[in-house]
């Protein structure tokens, strides 16, 4: 069974045994999905130099989809560099930030809450930021699936609910400030809440009818929608968020900064190269360009 089924399988289970009455399923307290973090010998984009660059991505999505989406993109960097590229996965957004502060990351794609919150504990750099749509910023979703009959976030007071990381601005950050905005407790307002630490889980816990609602980026609905559509059939968007600064690469003051600005400027050019324009098209992202600090000011409102 691969990894993505037994996690779902898992989330299956708990809710068979935690939800079977209206007691049990009154629990309030959040509950963490366990997945195991670890730096896949197979996550690797081998060069003839026996350099190795560290990045990671945010667990956004799961880890078998970030290596599969990002895989070329690295490969790509790696033959550009001539140096190879190992991607260090980890379970939540905060293993990622204490990597990227410890100088164990030469850098890395973070989610905009993480970035924000990053800013606050160390010196941290934007890399690039990438163009989806003409634009650098993305929204969050408010989703449900479409059998049942809530259309608005009010409608899911008393309903199960998906985050995505704690840290996470679009799957929980959003969630938050939604609450806040309607004077609600986030400890009483759901009947239950689990953490999914992937946004494609979070839909699939939607669409499988596991939770009643979840918020997840735009960018990976979206992404999926366009590539897999059968995995959103059964969802329905209810409500979407203003725009936010997108998710940035970014660097900090422990990376080698000939090595980051080696990178910054083949990201900065791929969308002008045959081969890159290829993989940026299936990242549905236009192209990188610089990032600046007042992109994120809507992110840090309510971070």
């Amino acid at each position: 069974m691969n990894k993505r089924l037994l996690i779902i399988s898992l989330v299956f289970v708990f809710f068979f045994y935690s939800g079977c009455t209206e007691k049990h399923y009154r629990n309030k307290a959040p509950i963490k999905v366990n997945f195991k973090a670890t730096d896949s010998q197979n996550n690797k984009i081998i060069s003839n130099n026996n350099e190795t660059i560290y990045v990671a991505v945010s667990a956004m999505i799961s880890p078998k989809e970030t290596f599969k989406h990002y895989q070329e993109l690295f490969a790509y960097l790696s033959k550009k560099i001539n140096k190879t590229i190992k991607l260090k996965q980890r379970k939540t957004y905060r293993e990622v930030n204490d990597l990227l502060k410890s100088g164990g990351l030469d850098f890395a794609l973070i989610c905009s809450g993480a970035y924000v919150v990053a800013e606050r504990e160390f010196p941290i750099h934007i890399l690039a930021v990438p163009v989806v749509n003409g634009e650098p910023t993305y929204q969050a979703y408010l989703i449900v699936n479409k059998r049942s009959k809530i259309n608005s976030f009010e409608q899911l007071k008393g309903k199960s609910f998906a985050y995505t990381d704690p840290l996470s601005n679009t799957g929980y950050k959003y969630a938050l400030k939604l609450l806040k905005e309607n004077h609600q407790d986030p400890k009483n307002y759901f009947s239950k809440t689990i953490f999914t630490h992937g946004h494609d889980y979070s839909i699939q816990a939607v669409q499988r009818g596991i939770v009643d609602g979840a918020t997840v980026e735009s960018l990976i609905f979206n992404n999926i929608k366009a590539t897999d559509s059968a995995k959103v059939d059964n969802i329905k968007i209810i409500k979407k968020s203003e725009a936010f600064g997108i998710p940035p690469f970014v660097f900090t003051d422990k990376s080698n900064i000939d090595e980051i600005n080696k990178i910054r400027k083949i990201l900065f050019n791929m969308h002008n190269t045959v081969a890159g324009k290829k993989i940026l098209q299936k990242l549905l992202i236009d192209k990188f360009v610089p990032g600046k600090e007042e992109l994120y000011n809507s992110v840090k409102k309510f971070n």
